[in-house]
């Protein structure tokens, strides 16, 4: 099932999408819904975030390609990172290029979305706790990365972690190909079987460190093609079994 988030006449709501239909939800998909019999085409609506984290916890160089391009060795462990909450934005929102940055990229990213509250669960148990997928884009001021040696400063900035445009309930993490287009040219493209480590090893590491809550978001890392964007450029994640998450990018 694909859920989404959207604005109808000035009221925020939940939905579930049915090809180009949503049926508007009421309840709170974490726990206690309902489908109700209101219906909308799925141009009638503008659809926000398909949730609203309260942490997006992000992981660095976990393809084999992208460790490759990066020329730095295999990571032991996942690495870890938070983007804030302040970052995330929906589908056809603006990315802000910020004056104090020379270089922003565009980085495609499995976004996996927690369901229920994970504390210390084992890597057996983790699928339980997942309540589905989206595509995410970690924008990265890579200047500032580079500046900084550190990464909250460049992955921090508002509109820096678009998501959407649903949550998919039904997909396998080992084994979906994510692209990422810039101005409608191929630049990322690769199966997540290249992933150093896999969805549910990464729920159960995280949550052996941190709490995460229902709605919480994990990005689990970009493929190689990592590359600059520009003002006015057009940036697409596209992840087979989801759909696809276009955003513009403006001028601060």
């Amino acid at each position: 099932m694909k859920f989404i988030r959207f604005e109808k006449d000035g009221q925020l709501c939940q939905g579930l999408l049915t090809g180009t239909e949503v049926q508007k939800i009421t309840g709170d998909i974490f726990s206690d819904y309902t489908i109700g019999k209101e219906c909308f085409g799925l141009g009638e609506v503008a659809l926000l975030p398909p949730c609203m984290p309260a942490k997006i916890v992000a992981v660095g160089l976990n393809y084999r390609g992208h460790a490759q391009e990066m020329k730095m060795d295999i990571p032991d462990e996942p690495l870890l990172f938070l983007k804030p909450s302040t970052a995330v934005i929906g589908p056809g929102a603006a990315i802000i290029y910020p004056k104090m940055s020379q270089r922003v990229d565009y980085e495609g990213e499995l976004g996996v979305v927690i369901g229920k509250l994970c504390i210390n669960v084992s890597e057996q148990d983790a699928p339980d706790y997942i309540f589905g997928y989206t595509c995410l884009n970690d924008v990265t001021a890579r200047d500032l990365q580079k500046k900084d040696g550190q990464f909250t400063r460049a992955k921090g900035f508002d509109t820096f972690c678009p998501i959407g445009p649903c949550i998919e309930t039904e997909l396998d993490p080992s084994a979906s190909i994510i692209e990422t287009l810039l101005n409608g040219q191929l630049r990322q493209k690769t199966s997540t079987a290249d992933f150093i480590f896999p969805v549910y090893r990464l729920v159960s590491f995280i949550s052996q460190v941190m709490t995460l809550m229902p709605g919480d978001v994990i990005a689990t890392g970009t493929p190689s093609g990592i590359g600059p964007m520009q003002p006015g450029d057009e940036v697409e994640v596209r992840i087979s079994g989801i759909g696809s998450l276009h955003n513009r990018v403006v001028v601060a």
